[in-house]
């Protein structure tokens, strides 16, 4: 009988430990760019960046908050390659953690603009991905944004391997923020 009883025991704690696994992690806080670790490629003209996000079991949001350098903002205008992005690169998104994609809207100097957005967990990893088509000058024009959200084991820094593709080109990034 006392076996019976410890076997029940054992498959409980085993059970319990593989859902403890399945949790995923919480992004929730206020992160500041480290710039001297980070990779930034194109990004170099970032003189701070602050990621401010909240997050449930459903739903995370993630206003950013960025400073460029001056020659930037007096030059070709701080928005960069950024999408959505306003003059000093201050943006906020929000996505559904179900794994589905939504549309949304931006609003641009031509109008509105759809936004295609989706974000899931594979394996720990925060996926988010973005992308965007409008007509130019030059026709049709797709924009996409993927990144990959990592957290270190300790929950202080989080960084986001970013790839963004568009018909300037190519751009990878990698973005390392401390919590503050």
């Amino acid at each position: 009988m006392v076996h019976w009883y410890s076997a029940i025991i054992l498959i409980f704690v085993f059970a319990a430990s593989i859902f403890a696994q399945d949790k995923l992690p919480n992004y929730s806080g206020t992160w500041v760019l480290d710039a001297g670790a980070s990779k930034m490629g194109e990004m170099n003209r970032v003189e701070t960046m602050t990621l401010t996000v909240s997050q449930d079991e459903k739903n995370i949001s993630i206003q950013t908050a960025v400073k460029r350098t001056e020659s930037v903002e007096a030059g070709r205008g701080a928005g960069g390659r950024g999408f959505g992005r306003g003059a000093a690169g201050d943006s906020s998104v929000a996505y559904s953690l179900d794994g589905k994609e939504s549309t949304t809207q931006t609003d641009t100097p031509a109008g509105p603009m759809p936004v295609k957005m989706k974000a899931n967990f594979d394996k720990g990893v925060l996926k988010l991905s973005q992308s965007r088509t409008f007509n130019s000058p030059m026709g049709e024009v797709t924009t996409t944004a993927k990144e990959d959200w990592s957290l270190s084991d300790d929950g202080k820094v989080l960084t986001i391997k970013r790839e963004m593709q568009s018909p300037r080109g190519n751009n990878s990034s990698t973005l390392v923020f401390k919590k503050s």
